[in-house]
Order: structure tokens, then sequence, then C-alpha cells
């Protein structure tokens, strides 16, 4: 308890800076991956999409982004094994985020879309079996995010699956597939508006205390779905078809209607994006901060200083600004080859399972559900469509992050142990 009563603030203030370090690597890596179908699709270029994820991914993580901290903060390691030693706590989420933020910067510098859940969950199981002892981590809670890693992108996949098939049946098998778009994708819009909204409202916004009962939670995410269609429908009729552009390829003029929709679902994937992945960067300083605030007393309930969220958000926007190209660059065209009607497909099947998580409390990975959702669009369009030897090195990617980040945790944790 001394110890913390002596190096408190510094505690907070370290926690900030590797806080910042690793919401800076979400930035780089994480969003660049939730970005890259639109990029890759040509829906946006690489400006337009940093702008997009500026923006959408700030008001994801500052809005709804408090539901799923809890789970990273607490969830996965028992506190009260630590109600008399409460700076081993402290050490260890310093330690999860220094080791999480490296492992990030050392991902994106080589290109490898890895998944910042695995590296922050893999640096607090390490130094919580290790550090603390086997029975301090909750191994069933452990069990039912690792279920998630499984569960999410086939979820995705699926949904992305379905999308894409509905898009082939009603506009690109038909006779008029450009008069077909017209009609019906402003149908799609109200829906990518309509969903991302009503999960928003139901989950996100309590710790800005906003508290809407379900029934107005239906009736503002309906506004704002009729909304987003009618916006859709304007920019539409104001774009410009050239009959002379189909000869190369018949659906020219139908993926200029679904750039504009890829924009819609382009935002709400950066705004699911940052509602869920924030916590992976603020989780822990949330607990440092907490038992700081409170003497060392652990306590199982605190509110969530805006501060954190405003940190964390920023931090992503910055890495985002700074380094996000080169993974963009990559992941969207690596997998399967985009049109913006195949890119809607996997993003708004994304953005939709994303939400849906972050709703629940429970810490899924972007990076698994979008190449979930994009290997979906390629199953649609046959086996042939995907390429298998990409989609080798992401899973091998996927498969080193969490004992990497558990390695690099427990190292540093020792290092902080011996130095206070």
């Amino acid at each position: 308890m001394t110890i913390i009563a002596e190096y408190g603030q510094f505690f907070v203030i370290l926690a900030a800076l590797f806080g910042l370090v690793m919401a800076a690597g979400i930035g780089m890596n994480d969003v660049a991956n939730a970005m890259g179908t639109s990029v890759g699709s040509k829906a946006l270029t690489i400006k337009q999409a940093i702008l997009v994820a500026m923006l959408f991914e700030f008001a994801g993580a500052f809005l709804a982004g408090g539901q799923v901290t809890s789970t990273i903060r607490k969830g996965i390691i028992d506190p009260s094994s630590l109600a008399q030693t409460p700076e081993l706590l402290i050490y260890g989420m310093l330690a999860s985020l220094l080791a999480a933020g490296i492992w990030l910067l050392i991902a994106t510098r080589n290109g490898w879309p890895v998944s910042t859940t695995h590296s922050i969950v893999g640096a607090i199981i390490g130094f919580g079996a290790v550090g603390i002892g086997v029975d301090a981590v909750k191994w069933g809670k452990v069990v039912s995010i690792v279920g998630s890693w499984i569960v999410t992108p086939l979820l995705a996949g699926v949904i992305s699956y379905l999308i894409f098939r509905s898009v082939q049946k009603l506009i690109l098998a038909t006779d008029k597939p450009l008069e077909r778009a017209k009609t019906y994708v402003p149908f799609y819009m109200f829906l990518a508006g309509f969903a991302i909204a009503l999960v928003t409202f139901l989950k996100g916004l309590k710790h800005v205390g906003l508290h809407l009962s379900t029934l107005e939670a239906y009736g503002y995410a309906l506004l704002i779905g009729i909304g987003v269609a009618l916006i859709g429908i304007f920019f539409i009729r104001k774009l410009k078809f050239d009959p002379n552009a189909d000869k190369d390829f018949h659906y020219t003029n139908v993926e200029k209607i679904f750039a504009i929709l890829m924009v819609v679902t382009a935002c709400g994937m950066a705004f699911a994006h940052g509602s869920n992945d924030v916590a992976n960067a603020i989780g822990p300083l949330a607990a440092i901060v907490s038992i700081v605030a409170n003497n060392g007393e652990i306590v199982s309930k605190s509110a969530l200083p805006l501060w954190i969220l405003l940190l964390g958000g920023f931090g992503i926007v910055a890495g985002l600004a700074i380094y996000g190209h080169k993974v963009i660059a990559t992941i969207g065209k690596g997998i399967t080859e985009l049109t913006p009607s195949r890119g809607f497909a996997a993003e708004l099947s994304a953005a939709s399972t994303v939400v849906i998580a972050s709703g629940t409390g429970l810490p899924v990975s972007t990076t698994q559900t979008l190449v979930g959702a994009v290997l979906g669009v390629g199953f649609a369009r046959g086996i042939s469509a995907l390429n298998l030897n990409v989609i080798r090195t992401i899973f091998m990617s996927w498969v080193i992050t969490l004992p990497v980040g558990a390695a690099l945790s427990i190292l540093f944790f020792f290092i902080f142990k011996s130095i206070f």
C-alpha cells in the first residue's frame, strides 16, 4: 500500500503513456484492417479512409467504448487474490500495455494484420499466470473469449455471405442491375444505419449519462436509418452514369452506387471498431487509475473517467494517421479481389458483428471478424476467388500473437516488480 501512496501519480502517468502507445498501435494495425476493404475496393482513397476513420473511430471510442472496458479490466484476472498486494496488479497492467503496444508496433512495421485483442488478452494472461499464480486467471472467462475468436469470424462470414448473395439475387443477377441498384441500395443503407444506431443506443451511451428505454432506442435508430437512406438517395441521384463504361465491365455503373454505400458502411465499421477495441488500450489504464484513486483498494465497480476514453480515442486516431497506411494498402487486396458491392457486404457484416459483441461486453477481434467477413464474400464467388497463401499468413500471425504478448508481459512484469 505504501508503494501506491508513494508512486501513485507516477503509476497513472506511466499507465497513460503506455495506454497511448497501445492505442496508437491499435490505430496503426487494427484500424487499418477495418478500413482496408474500403481502400481495396477503391470506394475510398487512403487519405479519405483515414479521415473517415479518424472521425468515427473517435466517436465510437468516446460514445460507446465504456461497455467492453469492464471485461478487459476485471474479467480475465481475479482481483480478490490481490487484495493484500494491489501493486502487483498495477505492475501487471503496466506490463500488459507495454507488451501489447510494442508487439503491435513490430507487427505493423512488418505489415502483419494481427489482433490487438489477442495481444492484450495474451499479455494479461501471461502476467497473471506467472507473476501472480495460475489460480488468479479466470480460465472460464478466457475460454469464452477464445471461443468468441472462433464464433465471431464464423458469424461474420455467414452474415456477409448472405448479404452478398442477396445483392447478387436482387441486383447483380438481374436484367437491369443499375435500376435495381438504385431501388435496393437505399434499403441496405437503412439497414446499416439502423443496426449500428440501435446497438449504440441500447448498450453504449450509459456512461455519458444518456439512458434510453428499449422503445426510445428503436425509435431513434429507426429515424437514423431513414436519415441515412435519404442521404444515400440524394447522393445516388447526383451520380452521373456512363453507359459506355459498362462495355468492359458490365457492373461499372452499379459499383458507383455501391461505392456510396461503402462510405456508409466504412463509417459504421470505424464506429464499431472504436467502440470495441478502445477497451484494449484503456481497460488496463482504467484499472490502474481505479486502484490509485481508492488508495490501493481493488473495487468491483468504479466510474470510468471521460479523460481515459478521450485518451484512447486520440491515441487510435494518431496511430492511424501516422502509420495506418501500411496495413491499409495490403489488407484490402490480399485475401480476395474486392469491388464496392463485395466490400460493402464484408464491412456491414463485420460492423454488425463487432457492435453486437461490443454491446454484450465481449472483446472480440476486429481483425478476425473482418477477415471472416471477407472470406464469406469470397466463398460466395467460389473458393478460387480466395488467396489461400495470404490467408495462411494471416492465420499464422494470429497464432503467434497470444504467446508473444504473454512472454513480453511476463518480462516487463518482473522488471517493474524489481524496480519498485
